[in-house]
């Protein structure tokens, strides 16, 4: 029997996709005259295997020398490379149909792991050295990606249906035009010209829809008026948006009631118009991954009369440290010290220009008090030779900070959460999509302003403020830069970026001594949380505790006020330990009867619920919390490249922004190939930063710290090849100030210089229940689409915050003479 048909492949692929054709039988007994019965008879058999229609979908991710993207073809969506791909439309087209020799086709292309192997493996056997390939080694260039805004979502009113209808449109008794319909609803509807004319957004016009006189009882001449909402030309096609103007009682306007039924009835055979939905979906999806893993500190700004203070800040645990920063020894909050009325008006002079402000920082402390001390790049520039003395001074204190200031606006009809299609919701996804209260729009109406807060400061920046001279400093003019303490704390509340809320139970917030003991150490601190079935504990010093460890917990001050238990040696099971091991948070461990720390826990919560404060994110007014995050969210501007899996690797296809027009991204399209496509060439291109990447993202856990870097960017003027163009470097391959100090020099020489901090993020499990309403409605009428989506959703490994620091960079390195440069052979190498 034939087993290896590749010697008959000049037959097979003479007669593929003709085996059913009349005179088959007639020209393969000519063309295989040759071969004796059995071989014609199997051969034939084979031919006729390879036409049979075949139903695999085909997933190459992580099996071909190729980056696989999303195919879809006749329902079906296959995960191909560009070579497949190719080779897919190219069997596909001789066969007539998805076939089995499509399949096998697809699944052998030479770029495929396992056939390059058998190749390799059939070489080595016979004792032939593999042929070296002559062909030119491609260089990758092109890195395309397309930007998610973050809102807003508009909501449609009615559902719309793919439908082509004839129709008339009449502008004037002597300006009639026929047109077609692309989609259509209850009370409105999108029509396609070929000659575009000329419209007025707003203008009524008549429509006649000849198209439906067989299904609908017209009257004589009846036409409707509908209003020119929106208009767009795609391809020459002028595409233009209507909405129906009710003249009469619309609840008894017989079309309306026409067009209810008709749509009913045939919304599944011409399916319903997605692409709202499906935008809305991704953009909340993308959402929930960024926000919560969001590396700035959005802080609100009050305005009380007399000036703009912090009221309101957005914390999650990627920037957590920086509202952390900003607490005195009493925990109070001290961000108007960073937040100055001052800093406000040069960031309002600045905004215009996109301009950020940066601030130095370090806190004195005497007698177990904090006292801070700032200097912003415009306090610096007033008195430069002091400036030098001043960060020499502050970088040497263990508590130097560079922040980072942007101002956005507050735009209160951000704080909305629209739901597309929120009519078709049921009544248990309804609150996703409710309007903001009454009691939350007082406190909207009362915010100004976002400060965006980064903290910038690195090791390596550290370092080189350390090297500048401040024995000589003047003390008088270092005091002038100190802020006087407060007699009242500032009204300052902390709001969380919560999607998805997994706690079990209740928390609530409170602050008492504990003792942790565990194998013969122990360790002193004070509780942040608790509940009945544990508690999260901040330790005087570093531990040695990892997750799953049992210890033991005495609280000696609440044994003061209770008889009642005993609050000595609790076991507890370690949960989780932040990365400085100082942050513990811990579960009730039962190991024979009842827990005697949550039995004090109930009964204390039982009796003093009235007196406790809750550790909830939306503390002050229901909603709160949920408004303060979609301002935020459609007013940042920080740009985040999403990495999904594809297979065994990572790809980076997304990035998310509300910010269109930043130098960076200018540059990206106009080195893309591609039309409304950004080329990440001058972000992922150098091959060490981008293998660092992923190799830090498999071992990185969902609650450590972001993974920080710096990137140096230089990009040419003029018509160069993209590889030309941009030079990437890592803060680690420019070892020294003095190559650092070339490398700018010469790319501001030749174009534009970029200073990027790069912050990378695992992410979590999304909240399936924010994003299943939409999700729902979408597989409803598109299966396919509703899978893809849902496996894109499922593909989010993690996030790479880019914050543009080149201000920074400039400032520092302005700061070095002009003497200091001796530009050695090794310095010049290092800058390639």
């Amino acid at each position: 029997m034939i087993k290896d048909f590749s010697k008959y492949q000049a037959i097979i692929d003479e007669f593929r996709g003709i085996v059913l054709a009349d005179d088959f039988e007639a020209n393969f007994a000519q063309r295989t005259d040759s071969l004796n019965k059995t071989e014609r008879f199997l051969l034939k058999m084979e031919l006729k295997r390879l036409a049979t229609p075949c139903t695999r979908l085909v997933d190459l991710r992580g099996h071909v020398d190729g980056e696989c993207r999303a195919f879809e073809h006749d329902g079906r969506v296959h995960y191909l490379d560009d070579v497949a791909i190719n080779v897919y439309q190219e069997t596909v087209e001789a066969y007539g149909a998805y076939t089995f020799g499509v399949y096998e086709a697809v699944m052998n292309t030479e770029n495929n792991f396992r056939v390059m192997y058998q190749k390799e493996k059939t070489a080595s056997l016979q004792g032939q050295v593999p042929k070296q390939t002559t062909a030119k080694v491609f260089e990758k260039t092109q890195y395309p990606a397309t930007i998610q805004n973050f809102g807003p979502f508009y909501n449609r009113r009615d559902e719309r249906m793919n439908f082509a209808i004839q129709l008339v449109m009449v502008l004037s008794e002597n300006n009639v035009i026929e047109a077609v319909s692309s989609d259509i609803s209850v009370n409105g509807c999108k029509i396609r010209l070929s000659k575009p004319i000329n419209l007025a957004t707003r203008q009524v016009l008549q429509i006649r829809f000849t198209g439906f006189e067989e299904d609908f009882q017209f009257k004589k001449d009846e036409i409707f008026s509908y209003e020119v909402r929106n208009q767009q030309t795609v391809d020459n096609i002028q595409l233009i948006g209507l909405q129906r103007v009710y003249i009469s009682d619309e609840s008894r306007d017989g079309f309306k009631q026409f067009l209810k039924g008709f749509i009913q009835g045939n919304k599944r055979r011409y399916k319903i118009n997605l692409d709202n939905s499906i935008s809305a979906l991704q953009a909340r999806t993308f959402e929930q991954f960024v926000l919560p893993k969001s590396s700035e500190l959005p802080v609100f700004l009050e305005d009380n009369g007399i000036d703009a203070l912090p009221r309101y800040a957005l914390t999650c645990p990627n920037n957590q440290r920086i509202y952390q920063y900003w607490r005195d020894e009493e925990k109070n909050s001290t961000l108007n010290f960073l937040i100055t009325p001052e800093r406000i008006l040069r960031l309002k002079k600045d905004v215009a220009d996109g301009q950020s402000l940066l601030v130095f920082s370090f806190t004195h402390h005497s007698q177990g008090k904090s006292y801070f001390y700032t200097a912003d790049s415009v306090q610096l520039d007033h008195d430069k030779a002091f400036a030098n003395e001043f960060l020499g001074f502050a970088s040497n204190k263990p508590s130097f900070a560079i922040h980072q200031l942007q101002l956005l606006p507050v735009v209160e009809s951000r704080a909305e959460t629209v739901m597309t299609l929120s009519t078709s919701l049921t009544v248990k996804d309804q609150h996703l999509a409710l309007p903001v209260e009454d009691d939350v729009k007082a406190i909207l109406s009362r915010l100004s302003n976002i400060v965006v807060v980064n903290k910038i400061h690195t090791n390596e920046l550290v370092d080189f403020y350390k090297g500048l001279a401040y024995q000589d400093i003047n003390t008088s003019k270092l005091k002038q830069f100190g802020h006087k303490r407060l007699a009242e704390p500032l009204a300052m509340d902390e709001v969380g970026i919560n999607f998805n809320n997994q706690r079990s139970e209740s928390r609530f917030k409170y602050k008492t001594q504990a003792q942790i003991a565990s194998a013969g150490v122990s360790w002193d601190g004070v509780s942040e949380d608790f509940s009945t079935l544990g508690l999260k504990i901040e330790l005087n010093k570093a531990s040695v505790l990892n997750k799953g460890d049992i210890v033991y917990l005495s609280f000696p001050q609440l044994q003061k006020i209770t008889s009642a238990f005993e609050l000595k040696d609790l076991p507890y099971e370690v949960m989780r330990v932040n990365k400085d091991k100082t942050v513990i948070s811990l579960r009730v461990h039962v190991e024979k009867h009842k827990h005697i720390g949550r039995a004090f826990f109930k009964a204390l919560i039982e009796k003093n619920r009235h007196k406790l404060t809750p550790d909830e994110y939306a503390l002050f007014s229901p909603g709160l919390a949920k408004a303060l995050r979609n301002i935020y969210s459609r007013s940042s501007t920080a740009l985040s490249m999403i990495i999904q899996t594809s297979g065994s690797r990572y790809k980076i296809e997304k990035i998310t922004t509300n910010a269109e027009r930043t130098e960076l991204l200018e540059h990206c399209k106009r080195l893309s190939d591609r039309v409304n496509t950004y080329n990440l060439y001058p972000l992922l291109a150098n091959q060490q930063a981008t293998s660092f990447m992923h190799s830090t993202l498999k071992k990185l856990q969902a609650e450590d710290e972001p993974i920080v870097d710096m990137l140096y960017v230089a990009i040419e003027f003029g018509d160069k090849p993209v590889d030309q163009s941009v030079t990437a470097k890592l803060a680690s391959e420019l070892p020294t100030d003095l190559v650092k100090k070339l490398f700018i020099r010469k790319a501001l020489k030749r174009g534009d210089f970029f200073c990027f901090q790069v912050k990378l993020s695992r992410t979590k499990t999304p909240d399936m229940h924010y994003l299943n309403p939409e999700l729902s409605y979408i597989s409803s009428y598109a299966i396919h689409r509703g899978k893809q989506l849902e496996q894109d959703i499922y593909s989010v490994a993690g996030i790479v915050q880019v914050f543009d620091i080149t201000q920074e960079a400039l400032t520092r390195y302005r700061i070095m003479k002009e003497d200091e440069f001796s530009p050695s052979t090794a310095n010049l190498n290092a800058l390639g």
